[in-house]
């Protein structure tokens, strides 16, 4: 007796919900899940999920870079709550963010276009001496400091993708919601304004070890990577469960309309068609993906018809193969197939 495929299996599951044929993304799905991991799509109130290679389809993942728009969305609570102003200078916050030049902003730190390095400079040397924690050797005021000596006028407006950046307005935004300037004071901030109103509950920055998902061990270390103060770059756990409630309270509104600012600021990659807080765009597709040392993912929706996926990926990058197998898998499912190959966040 044959036993049906199983990615096989839950690409057919897939098409089911997204009412579309994907059956190009197979070659894909087979190179991002050799370790397996889970798959999810929901559309118009339906939903599956599909754990692979043995791992629970409720298993908590890093989120890594996934987390930016999470970020992204307390900003816009914060907002809408009249404590911060998308483009008003961070430093009129007052406290520990005066001294920023006006160009920093919520809006350029969430676009990637505050005029800050990818990391601070020290990450030059702490990305070997502390590989699976090359943020935790600094201090949230180490953070700002970094930041401020960095920030170029002559960069600001211009897309680089920044770490740094979106560590910066994580802190920040503690800042507005009144609560310490710290990785702890984001993660309280956003329980009260993102995560808790949404019913979000494994995502979080602190994760029941029972649930969460071993990622793979490296040449260099073994379990979760940690970011430091920088918690609002890549700090936080999630199922794919909780992922596509997050990406479909995008189109219904509950987490804010701010992904429709788009912008096409210079420096943006080909296979990027715009910018928004929190989020890439790529032919009527949004979506991030993340990489953390063990794991990789990504979530991206589609408003032309409410269809949200997520991929949550036992494995960091490959040494050989494809090393853009996740985000490549997720704008294949969501019909917007890179162009071009491109490097994992």
């Amino acid at each position: 007796m044959f036993r049906r495929d199983p990615l096989r299996a839950a690409l057919a599951e897939v098409e089911e919900v997204l009412g579309q044929e994907v059956r190009p993304a197979l070659p894909l799905l087979r190179a991002a899940f050799r370790r397996g991991g889970v798959l999810g799509a929901a559309r118009e109130g339906r939903v599956v999920l599909a754990g692979l290679g043995g791992v629970p389809r409720e298993g908590v993942f890093e989120l890594a870079s996934v987390t930016k728009p999470f970020t992204a969305a307390l900003a816009g609570a914060l907002v809408r709550e009249g404590r911060l102003a998308w483009d008003a200078p961070i430093s009129a916050l007052g406290g520990p963010l005066r001294g920023f030049p006006h160009f920093v902003t919520a809006r350029a730190l969430a676009t990637h276009t505050a005029g800050l390095p990818p990391h601070p400079a020290r990450v030059m040397v702490t990305a070997f001496t502390h590989f699976q924690d090359p943020y935790g050797q600094m201090s949230a005021p180490g953070v700002l400091l970094s930041a401020r000596r960095w920030a170029s006028r002559r960069a600001a407006g211009r897309f680089v993708y920044s770490n740094l950046g979106a560590g910066v307005l994580a802190l920040a935004l503690a800042h507005a919601a009144d609560e310490a300037v710290s990785a702890a004071g984001y993660a309280q901030a956003l329980a009260r304004h993102v995560t808790g109103p949404l019913a979000l509950e494994s995502v979080t920055a602190t994760p029941h070890p029972a649930r969460l998902v071993t990622p793979t061990a490296t040449l260099f270390g073994e379990g979760v990577t940690g970011f430091g103060p920088l918690i609002g770059a890549g700090g936080l756990f999630g199922t794919a469960a909780d992922l596509l409630i997050f990406g479909t309270a995008q189109l219904d509104g509950r987490a804010g309309t701010d992904w429709q600012a788009v912008t096409r600021s210079p420096g943006l990659p080909p296979h990027l068609t715009g910018v928004a807080p929190g989020w890439f765009q790529t032919r009527g597709v949004w979506w991030h993906d993340g990489v953390a040392r063990g794991t990789r993912t990504a979530l991206g929706f589609r408003p032309a018809d409410g269809a949200a996926v997520t991929l949550l990926v036992r494995g960091g990058l490959p040494l050989w193969g494809p090393r853009g197998a996740v985000p490549a898998t997720l704008l294949t499912l969501l019909g917007a197939p890179p162009l071009a190959g491109r490097p994992e966040r």
